[in-house]
């Protein structure tokens, strides 16, 4: 149902997750690209979506979170970054997509053994 829109936004969505092991990034996306796929409009819902290696937690609502996680695994360049690190996708009802990477947030686990061990 969302699969054309996120395909639309895939190129930008691969920028940002690049760009998210410096911080969190944030993409707008057009209001009707997803209004168009929802039979409702007032109705267009919000989802978080974990991947830890490759590992989808599991997505509420589904329809427009799993049709971004299979674009995601679908391409080649992000599906070998969504197999390498721990990203949380946020979808608000502004119609914003947040990309996170966990895994820059806590240290490698070198930094994290370093520090504990300075304790």
């Amino acid at each position: 149902m969302y699969t054309y829109a996120w395909k639309k936004y895939l190129p930008v969505i691969k920028i940002l997750l690049k760009r998210s092991s410096s911080a969190e990034q944030v993409l707008s996306v057009n209001r009707i690209d997803f209004e168009k796929a929802n039979r409702n409009p007032k109705n267009t819902s919000s989802f978080t979506l974990e991947c830890n290696n490759g590992k989808l937690t599991p997505i509420h609502p589904v329809g427009a979170g799993k049709d971004l996680a299979d674009v995601l695994f679908e391409d080649a360049a992000t599906k070998l970054l969504m197999r390498s690190n721990h990203y949380v996708f946020t979808f608000t009802r502004n119609f914003e997509l947040c990309i996170k990477n966990i895994a820059i947030d806590q240290g490698t686990p070198d930094e994290v053994s370093a520090a504990s061990a300075e304790e």
